[in-house]
């Protein structure tokens, strides 16, 4: 049995409001939205096989429960792994859906542009390509 971790399986980001931030990420990215915790707590989103969970950091903060607490104030930061050939769409889908892009940043010799972003809480996202990191 091998000692290395596989994947990440879910990541967070905090955001405080939540009804927003999950419309943004169904009809901005495309993104769905797969479970729903306390009704005000927060949501969980499919990517590809990872889950992209959105919590209302003052509620999860909060004891009890059977997970332990845990939020973070402040803005976060998650990049989406695109193939090298979707970029340029994903720069008009943003574009048509009234996403501005901050800035667009080449990461090493022959890739394309990572895609730099904003969610309603300002929490930092990047559309990028996965060779932008050594094997």
């Amino acid at each position: 049995m091998g000692s290395e971790l596989d994947s990440v399986m879910e990541t967070s980001l905090y955001v405080t409001d939540l009804e927003r931030a999950a419309a943004f990420y169904s009809e901005k990215l495309g993104l769905r939205m797969v479970g729903e915790f306390d009704k005000e707590r927060g949501v969980a989103f499919r990517v590809g096989p990872s889950i992209l969970l959105l919590f209302r950091a003052d509620v999860t903060r909060k004891a009890g429960g059977e997970v332990p607490s845990h939020g973070c104030s402040g803005q976060g930061h998650v990049a989406f792994r695109v193939p090298a050939e979707q970029i340029a769409m994903w720069r008009e889908r943003l574009r048509e859906r009234g996403v501005e892009i901050e800035r667009e940043v080449t990461f090493g010799d022959g890739n394309p542009p990572s895609l730099y972003f904003r969610d309603p809480n300002g929490n930092s996202l990047e559309i990028a390509v996965a060779s932008i990191w050594p094997d």
